[in-house]
């Protein structure tokens, strides 16, 4: 019998239980999620702006506010514990569907050079097509790098200010010199994140084949 005030051996001590691993995971109501489902609710308004009303100065307003708010449903659901699977797969989608949304109608609209438009589509199509191809074939979802989204995020300052270059806007002619400063700093750093993306898809694709740990990205 033990002695009084003795204290309980430590495998026998009750601990209180802990959340889950990766509790909170499935949620679907977060502010990051509202926050991608609105900006993809308003590519609809964008397109009826620029092609319905016929209002480039609106429509690339628009635009803008959505590329500039590109980072914040990412840093939200990083600094306040709101990462989702939901989120995971909403946020590059979003991504994706404004930059072909936006890109290809201001296209259409004539407002953008045909051939940088074409060299930035060509390459999210190449991306995109090859993001689903390896998510069929189990390769992990690659983290975006800094070059990444430092492209993406001077090539949505290009767009809107091409498309504010040949609006009503009385500052049309600083919006081209813009659009080309950020288009001349986004290409380069887009091609430059797909060429870093090789080698990470080639090891995701050998861990997926192999099913060995993943090793740890540079």
């Amino acid at each position: 019998m033990d002695e009084p005030g003795a204290e309980m051996p430590p495998t026998a001590r009750a601990e209180p239980p802990g959340p889950a691993p990766g509790a909170g995971d499935d949620r679907v109501l977060t502010v990051p999620n509202v926050i991608t489902a609105v900006r993809l609710a308003c590519l609809p308004v964008f397109v009826w702006l620029l092609f319905g009303r016929d209002n480039r100065a609106a429509a690339a307003a628009l635009l803008g506010v959505l590329g500039a708010t590109d980072f914040l449903d990412g840093y939200i659901a990083r600094h306040f514990d709101q990462v989702t699977r939901l989120g995971k797969v909403l946020d590059p989608v979003a991504d994706r569907l404004l930059f072909f949304v936006g890109a290809g109608a201001i296209l259409i609209d004539g407002s953008v050079p045909v051939p940088f438009a074409v060299v930035v589509l060509a390459r999210e199509s190449v991306v995109a097509i090859a993001t689903v191809v390896l998510a069929s074939m189990g390769v992990r979802r690659i983290d975006v790098t800094w070059f990444g989204k430092a492209g993406t995020f001077a090539l949505m300052v290009a767009f809107p200010l091409f498309l504010a270059a040949q609006s009503s806007v009385g500052w049309r002619d600083t919006a081209e010199v813009l659009a080309w400063v950020a288009g001349g700093i986004g290409v380069p750093l887009s091609y430059y994140a797909a060429a870093l993306y090789v080698p990470l898809a080639r090891a995701g694709l050998a861990e997926a084949r192999s099913g060995r740990s993943p090793a740890s990205a540079p």
